[in-house]
């Protein structure tokens, strides 16, 4: 899969920041920036885009007022330093709202629910075997690809998490919390201060514990009766 990319913003600095994160996602293909929305519109008519990160306040015709005039909408990412249009920026159907400066991690964060979105309604000619996947960036420079269904347990290392999958295991740099929240929450359920764990990759309960992949887990006690009603009704 690669995403056919615009960014739209009329600050040299912000187009710059996207421009390298854009570089960093092999699935993501830049093919224009633009400085204000006319432009922007001119090249929409003619060339087929799947992604546009947009800004708000731009000159001659601003993001909103712009997105509104779109007869054919790609997925959108308002880019904006400021916080009062998210309600109206979800009301105009936009994927997300990133509020600069944008760090990285946002950034990708925004990228693998798009990601997810095409693979969970492909279009016509696209492979309906694709598995929903996200991109975790396990070093400076490498972003890992991780399949959904083959993440076992994720454990908490302070401000570091350890997935374990049935391919692997990756160390990346984020909080439990926020990793737990990219993952679908029907599939994944938190059950410690330190572990989140695959629904159905659970093979016994027992007690306080459960065990996947021959290992026991304690399962936290305010986790407890959250963790036997999803397990057992999943």
């Amino acid at each position: 899969m690669e995403l056919r990319v615009i960014i739209v913003d009329d600050e040299p600095l912000a187009i710059n920041v996207l421009k390298n994160y854009v570089e960093q996602v092999k699935q993501l293909q830049l093919v224009q920036t633009c400085s204000n929305a006319i432009d922007a519109s001119s090249f929409l008519q003619e060339n087929e885009v799947d992604i546009i990160f947009l800004d708000i306040n731009m000159p001659i015709l601003d993001g909103m007022e712009f997105l509104k005039s779109l007869q054919i909408v790609p997925m959108v990412v308002i880019t904006t330093a400021h916080e009062e249009y998210a309600l109206e920026s979800f009301e105009l159907e936009a994927i997300d709202y990133l509020v600069k400066p944008i760090p990285f991690p946002r950034f990708l964060k925004a990228i693998n629910r798009i990601i997810n979105l095409k693979q969970g309604a492909p279009k016509s000619g696209a492979s309906k075997n694709e598995k929903p996947s996200i991109f975790v960036k396990v070093d400076k420079k490498k972003l890992q690809k991780i399949f959904i269904d083959e993440i076992i347990v994720v454990e908490s290392l302070k401000d570091y998490v350890r997935i374990k999958t049935t391919s692997g295991k990756y160390i990346i740099h984020k909080t439990l919390g926020s990793f737990t929240e990219e993952l679908p929450s029907d599939k994944f359920l938190r059950i410690h201060r330190s572990y989140t764990i695959a629904i159905n990759k659970v093979e016994a309960i027992e007690g306080n514990s459960l065990e996947i992949d021959g290992i026991r887990y304690i399962i936290g006690r305010s986790y407890l009766s959250e963790a036997k009603s999803r397990i057992l009704n999943d």
